[in-house]
Parts: C-alpha cells; structure tokens; sequence
C-alpha cells in the first residue's frame, strides 16, 4: 500500500450506521494516515457540513432514513462538482452499480469487500483529485504569473521567468504528499528550492537533509530506517533514523543519482508501501514525511544505462522541476554580485566594495560551470583580499582564466554571424520560436510572454512552422 496520504481536505464518510463509520474511519487512518475525516450518522446534515466547504471526497451509502444515499448523490453532483463520492453500500446489485455511475459517483464498492481494498479505493480517489487541483493550481500560476508567497523563494536572489516559472510550480505542488524530484547542475540552487518547497507545504515537523552520494547499502538502511539496541555488533543503543526525525515534514535525499542498486529498491519499497523497519526490528513504522530528492546527473540516461531503477525514477517524478544553469540566466549577475558583495563584506567586517565597471560584462562572457556557487566564491575569495574603495578584477580575471576562459558565444554578439549563407527571414524567426520554447519548457503561454507577443498569435506562427 503506498505511503500515507495528507488531503488538502476533508473526507466525509456517510452512514446511519456509527459502528460502521467508526471502523471504517479506524482503517483509514491506521493504513494510510488518513486523519482529515468526518463522520455524518445523520443523512439530512451532509449538505450543511459540505457547505462550509473543506470537503473534496464523499464516502456515501445507499441505503439510509430521511435522505437517500442515491438523492444525496444527485445533489452533491449538482451543488458540489468536484467533489468525488465513492458509494460504499450493502447493495451488491448490478443496476445500483450503473445508475450510481451514471449519476457521478467515482467508484462503488459493498460492504463486504476487503476492507483494504476499500482503503486501497479511497487513496486512488485522493491522488486523481489531488493531481485535477495541482493541474489547475499550475496551469493557474503559469497564465498568471503570480506568486502567492514570493517570501518563501526570499533566499533565492533572480528575475529570470524561468525561474519565476519554477517557482509557480512549486507554490502549486508544495502541499502535495507525492515527491518532487528536481534536477539541474551542481551549484545552481536545488537544495534552495527543496527547503522553499518544504515552507510552502505546510508541514509542522522539520526538514531534514541527506546526502546519499557514497553512502553504501549498509549506511543508507542505517542513517534513514535507524537501529534499534543489538541490531549489529556494536549497536549499543536505539538510532532515531532521519526518517522518524522528518515525521510531519520534509525528507530531502540530495544527489539520489548516485544512490546505489540494493538501496534503490529499499527506497522504493518505502515509497510504494509506506512503511520502514529500523535495522534489527521486525515491526514496521510509518513514513510520515513527505520526499524530496535532488540530483545533478540525468536519470534518465543512467535509467536507459540499467543503472537507475525505471519503476524508482518515475515514482520520484511525479513532481519534477529542472533548474536552469547560471549560463542560462545571465541576467541574474548583476543582483548576484551585489547580493554576494554585501554578505562577503559584512562576513569579512569590511565595508561593501564598488564593483569596477567592466565586471559584469567579463562574468557575462564565462559559462560558469559551477553556476550560483562558483560566483559566490569568486566575490568572496575577491572580497578577502580587498583593500581599496574599488574591488579589483584581478581575481575575477584569474578565475575566469583558470575556468576555461569565456564561453563560446557572448553577450550581444551576433547569433547569426557564424551562418554562411545568411538564414532567410523566416528561417530566423523559425530559430527564434524554437529558442524560445526551449527556454520555456514546452509551455506555450510563457514561451509568448518571452517573445512579447500574445498566445494566439504564437501559436499561429508555431502552426505556420511546423505545417
């Protein structure tokens, strides 16, 4: 069974039976950690308990006084559309199953079925309506553009839309319990956003970090399950593993890509069945926090090279963001520097220092392959041995010198100078369209804001392209 779930609503469960809506609501809770639950005897009180508006799934019977399961399902479908209902009735009759169908209901199930596979039932309604709302939630913040909680991404120094655009990502999947897998180069802000993801989620217990590169089987099981008092030779005493010490939080696994293959599918056993067992102990604990990995390699390529689980890698990204390189978002220098100017200097006791004119454009010709973090180093090594009102670019020069110099193609340097012959005007323009969709993902809206014009008119001139 898979990990538990934490709604962003309410479940309510219908029945005159209390007995029934007592033993179902235990189930719920003891094998998923299904706590948001109300429970209505009374059929006539459904409709004024969904009116306050916390409710997004229904568990209803059939067969009750004052009010039917069926007129209750008929008026849910019209006041509340999306909300889901899962019928659960004594009924075991053939014709209920179609008109509850027919009538809206999302599944039916009867009583005597195995409880688990009525659990199993309410999880899968769960993940559909929570992934409808992150759709809409996304599709939402990227026709918008709008942040809701701009302070949590207060770490992240930019005013690149791609990055804007992965922020509005995150704001939409944060309160998801599923993971997020975010990928991009060493040094370009990934844990930044995993720690913004876990402020946004809503989660009360603490983010806890891991890092899983060079970890061999024995010490991943070790430091994320723990131990318990005998479990080796040793083991003098109990382990709290980050697992318990991320209980109603954040569990970020930093570089998963180098994640070995017995701990891969211990990771994925944990992920598909919700449950862990510390090193010596036969009774299994709960996975009470939400995942979060991060890596720079391509998982896809190891996936393909059967050094990467396939089933692990698509359970991770089932949220995925891919951070763009500083190369990328060249724009963002400027704040950068001055950002890292002020810390270094406040770090350093020393009073900020005037960057010299020239220095932006030199680190806009640099490629930057340790990204974010290579910059800040260069500021502060920069910043260490300043003495002068102006900071000197010796250092920056050296650097950039010892990186490998500039990069192939500079700021305002012409982008089609190395074409012979000349490409025509729509070949141009053809280029430009495809630029611009890289840079946006594949999202249409804001591949048009890149471009300055509107969304009807890209997509004619993506249909006169490609036709």
């Amino acid at each position: 069974m898979d990990s538990e779930l934490y709604p962003s609503f309410r479940v309510l469960l219908v029945d005159d039976e209390p007995a029934w809506l007592r033993s179902l609501s235990l189930a719920l809770e003891s094998s998923c950690g299904i706590t948001n639950v109300a429970l209505c005897s009374d059929s006539r009180k459904v409709l004024d308990i969904m009116a306050q508006g916390e409710v997004g799934l229904v568990l209803l019977d059939l067969t009750m006084p004052h009010v039917s399961g069926e007129d209750l399902l008929v008026q849910i479908a019209e006041r509340h559309p999306g909300v889901a209902v899962i019928v659960v009735s004594g009924l075991n009759q053939v014709g209920k199953v179609v008109n509850c169908m027919k009538l809206g209901a999302y599944d039916y199930y009867v009583k005597t079925d195995d409880e688990e596979r009525i659990v199993c039932g309410v999880q899968r309604a769960i993940k559909h309506l929570e992934l409808q709302r992150d759709n809409k939630e996304m599709t939402r913040r990227f026709v918008s553009c709008e942040l809701q909680h701009p302070e949590a991404f207060s770490a992240i120094c930019t005013a690149d839309r791609a990055m804007q655009a992965i922020f509005a990502y995150i704001e939409a999947v944060a309160v998801s319990p599923l993971p997020l897998l975010i990928t991009g180069q060493s040094g370009s802000g990934k844990e930044l956003l995993a720690q913004a993801t876990h402020r946004l989620s809503g989660c009360r217990g603490e983010l806890v970090a891991v890092n899983v590169a060079g970890l061999d089987d024995t010490v991943f099981s070790d430091t994320l399950f723990g131990h318990v008092r005998g479990a080796f030779t040793g083991a003098e005493g109990v382990r709290r593993g980050m697992i318990e010490a991320a209980a109603n939080g954040t569990l970020f696994l930093d570089e998963i890509g180098d994640l070995s293959i017995a701990s891969q599918v211990k990771l994925l056993r944990l992920l598909q069945e919700g449950e862990y067992f510390p090193l010596g102990c036969d009774q299994p604990r709960r996975l009470k926090a939400r995942i979060v990995v991060a890596t720079h390699q391509n998982l896809e390529a190891k996936v393909a090279q059967g050094s990467f689980r396939c089933d692990l890698f698509y359970r991770l990204r089932t949220h995925h963001v891919e951070v763009p390189p500083l190369r990328s978002r060249k724009g963002d220098i400027p704040y950068l520097l001055d950002l890292f100017l002020e810390e270094a200097a406040g770090m350093m006791g020393k009073k900020k220092p005037t960057p010299p004119p020239g220095l932006v454009q030199l680190l806009s010709t640099y490629s930057f392959p340790g990204n974010v973090r290579e910059l800040k180093a260069m500021v502060f090594d920069a910043v260490s041995t300043h003495k002068d009102r102006m900071l000197s670019m010796d250092s920056f020069v050296k650097a950039v010198s010892a990186g490998g110099g500039v990069s192939e193609r500079v700021p305002d340097q012409n982008p089609f100078a190395g074409f012979e012959p000349l490409p025509t005007f729509a070949n141009a323009a053809n280029y430009l369209l495809d630029e611009a969709m890289n840079r946006a993902g594949g999202n249409q809206t804001l591949a048009a804001r890149l471009l300055g014009i509107s969304q009807p008119s890209l997509w004619k001139r993506l249909k006169s392209a490609r036709g």
